[in-house]
């Protein structure tokens, strides 16, 4: 049994981003235009930083207590959240296809995992890098593939015109 934590980097650095450039701006704002520090509470683009700042931190903390985890079992694929949990056997995957995603652009060429389970009409979509040891979670992922069918394309499917 191997647990896969998701990742909260991001939304670590997007809050720390937003409060560092509010913090930058009320700097240079109130020691370089007036020439002494004084709060500047009522100006629009300082209220702009905050609700940033405020919605960056409401979503950490949201996805803190989420706690989203993906757990490899010997038998199962286990999408475990606080509030409940989904478990997927490897029996019940109708198919499974490994690749990349189009409309994401990050690093890797396998970035996401879709599973169609028998008897759901959603497919499940994991994308590799947003959780922890993403080479492990590839190589546990590709190892339940190898016994999976894959996904059947349509040959007839029409063109994009580019």
């Amino acid at each position: 049994m191997t647990e896969y934590k998701y990742k909260l980097d991001f939304y670590y650095q997007q809050m720390l981003m937003y409060l560092v450039t509010m913090l930058l701006y009320v700097g240079i704002r109130g020691w370089v235009i007036d020439e002494q520090f004084h709060f500047v509470i009522r100006d629009p683009l300082l209220f702009i930083f905050a609700f940033f700042v405020i919605q960056a931190f409401v979503m950490l903390v949201l996805n803190k207590i989420r706690d989203r985890k993906i757990v490899v079992t010997d038998r199962a694929i286990v999408f475990h959240h606080k509030f409940g949990e989904q478990q997927v056997a490897f029996g019940d995957i109708e198919w499974m296809h490994i690749g990349k995603e189009r409309g994401v652009r990050t690093a890797g060429k396998m970035q996401v995992v879709i599973l169609k389970v028998r008897g759901s009409r959603r497919a499940y979509r994991v994308r590799i890098g947003r959780y922890e040891r993403e080479k492990e979670l590839l190589a546990a992922m590709e190892s339940i593939a190898a016994h999976t069918p894959k996904r059947k394309t349509n040959r007839f499917r029409l063109q994009r015109k580019r």
